[in-house]
Formats: structure tokens, C-alpha cells, sequence
């Protein structure tokens, strides 16, 4: 999904030299921006980045995939050529990518951004990847098995997911208790592991203190809103071009069917170059996906997490959030 469009935005705020940037290093401090999708997390982190001399690392699980532009919400030019950010463009739409994959990448990117004295800024709306940062999670790197994942996904469109969700939920419960059944992908992947390894998907991933003290700011406002900004967003995206981003991907040789593709508003603009639904119901299945990924994504970022400082977007929060942050970031 595409960032709620800044109408020009000014990055005049943008500077780096709030800061001692030696602290961070010898601190080991991070700072990660969560909330729903079209909440305004990118905008905030700008912003953010600019005045603590930061970088933005991404955790968006579209963003790593090049070509994916409009529906993936990327950073404009003007905005990465202002703050640098790290994990966007780094694999093709055929590529393999995981979470595993995903922690290596982040993993190495932060401890540069600390040896270098800056301030990394953890920002997006793939709950998975940011909670798995910072936890500490060491996710097993499970080669993944073509042949397997082609059977299930099979099986899955002639019988139905329930049927291989029912088997995940036999064969680890845990995983399937925090895996949406409808996120074929993430289904598919717990019983491979569970298949390849012979343990539970749930149990393999130790966890670590990490190197850093977390500093978590956390958008929202009330769902109304949300889902008002978010149905705008569609529009406009399908004025921006998107369909013929998709397009393009195939001209490209990219099949509709790859995992890359498989996210709201690719998807549905998929099925529309298909045949199978029309521009309409196209755009009004990437509005209502997107509510429901919306309330998918409070499971992530709990609203009575004590972990997180909320910010109601409808206030105003930039100086709250500044001084906030400039406290963290000041103590001893």
C-alpha cells in the first residue's frame, strides 16, 4: 500500500545536527515507528531522522522487492536522496526472501549505522519483521524445498487452506495461533519447517537480548479515519500508475503467481489483468483487504503494549514525539 501522499512534502526540517552523533554509537540506541498501514509512519520517521541524525531501515516486506513501487509505498527520490535508507530494492520479485533473510540484512545494517555513529530508525508496518528485530529472534535458516511448497499450495487451491491450516494447527499450534490463516505463504512455511526439521516451527527460533535499547513510537487514531485515509490512498495510487506497474511486471516475465505479488492491491490488480474481477471490484477489494489487514496489524502493535508510546496522529504528535525521543536519547 502506497504512504498517504504528502501533497509536496517539505523536507526543509531536515537537518543533522541535533545531536552529538558519537552518542548513538557508544549508546546503542534504536528507535522503531509501528502502526497500521497509511497511519503516516514514513513521514514521522523523515522527519525524525532529520533532526537525530538518523537512517531509515525498512521494515516493509514489499519494500525489499525491486520494481514494486506504487503498491509497495517506497520512499520517493527526494526523500531517499535526503535520508539514507537501507533494505528497499535489495532482491528481484523472483527471489527467494524470509524472515530469516530479512534479520541477516537488518542485523547488518544497523550494526553499520551504529559504527558509524548514526541513529537507526526501525520503521514499517510488517509486524513479524519488527518484532522479530527486537526481540532478538535467531530464526533457523530452513532452505526452502520447491517440490514441498508446490504440493501444498496445490492442495491448498483444490481443497481449500482450511484443510492445511487445520494440519498446521495439528502439527503446531502455537505457530497457527499467530499465523493468519488466510496468509497461505506463512502457513505453507511453518509446515515446511515443521516437515524438514521435525520440530515445531513455534520452538526453533532462539532469542537473544540485542545489542541496543529500543525506543518505540507507536501511530494511530480512531479506525474510522484509518479506513478513510486508506480508501483514499487506493484512488490515488490507481491514478499514480499502479496498474501499469503490474503490468509492467509481467511484460517483465514476472508471474502474477509469485509470492512478491501475492500483497493487497497486487493481487487484486492481478486478477483484474485476468479477467477475473473488474476495475471496480478490483479497487473496492484493495480497500476492504486493506481494513482487514488494518485489524491484523493491532495484533502486532497492541494498543495496552507498555512498551510502545502511542501517538493519536489526529493531535498533532510531531513535537510530543520530538521530545520524547530527544529525552531517550539524552539520558545517561
Amino acid at each position: 500500500m502506497p504512504k498517504e501522499p504528502s501533497a509536496g512534502t517539505n523536507l526543509s526540517y531536515i537537518t543533522h545536527k541535533s545531536l552529538k552523533t558519537s552518542k548513538f554509537e557508544k549508546l546503542k540506541r534504536l528507535v522503531a515507528i509501528v502502526g497500521p498501514t497509511g497511519i503516516g509512519k514514513s513521514c514521522l520517521a523523515l522527519r525524525l531522522a532529520g533532526l537525530f541524525s538518523g537512517e531509515i531501515v525498512s521494515a516493509d516486506s514489499r519494500q525489499v522487492y525491486r520494481y514494486l513501487d506504487i503498491g509497495a509505498a517506497k520512499p520517493s527520490p527526494d526523500e531517499l536522496s535526503v535520508i539514507p535508507h537501507h533494505l528497499i530494492d535489495v532482491v528481484d520479485p523472483d527471489d527467494e526472501f524470509s524472515l530469516a533473510v530479512y534479520l541477516n540484512l537488518a542485523s547488518r545494517a544497523i550494526d553499520d549505522i551504529f559504527r558509524r555513529g548514526r541513529l537507526p530508525f526501525l520503521v514499517g508496518g510488517t509486524g513479524l519483521y519488527i518484532k522479530a528485530v527486537l526481540e532478538g529472534w535467531q530464526v533457523p535458516a530452513v532452505t526452502p524445498d520447491p517440490e514441498f511448497r508446490y504440493n501444498i499450495a496445490k492442495r491448498a487451491d483444490e481443497r481449500n487452506i482450511d484443510e492445511i491450516y487445520a494440519e498446521l494447527v495439528a502439527a503446531d499450534p502455537d505457530a497457527a495461533a499467530k499465523i493468519d490463516r488466510r496468509n497461505v505463504r506463512r502457513v505453507i512455511r511453518a509446515l515446511e519447517v515443521h516437515a524438514r526439521t521435525g520440530q515445531a516451527f513455534s520452538r526453533l527460533g532462539r532469542r537473544k537480548t540485542p545489542g541496543f535499547v529500543p525506543f518505540i513510537i507507536g501511530l494511530t487514531t480512531e479506525r474510522a479515519e484509518l479506513y478513510r485515509r486508506v480508501d483514499r490512498r487506493v484512488d490515488e495510487m490507481i491514478e499514480r500508475g499502479f496498474i501499469r506497474e503490474v503490468e509492467k511486471l509481467v511484460e517483465m516475465g514476472y508471474d502474477l503467481n509469485l509470492p512478491s505479488l501475492s500483497g493487497i492491491g497486487y493481487r487484486q490488480i492481478g486478477q483484474y489483468l485476468q479477467g477475473g474481477l473488474t476495475l471496480v471490484e478490483a479497487r473496492r477489494k484493495i480497500k476492504t483487504d486493506t481494513h482487514r489487514f488494518i485489524r491484523h496489524q493491532y495484533a502486532w502493535f497492541r494498543r495496552d503494549d507498555k512498551k510502545i508510546n502511542w501517538y493519536d496522529i489526529m493531535h498533532r504528535p510531531e513535537t510530543e514525539t520530538e521530545r520524547a525521543l530527544r529525552e531517550f536519547l539524552e539520558k545517561e
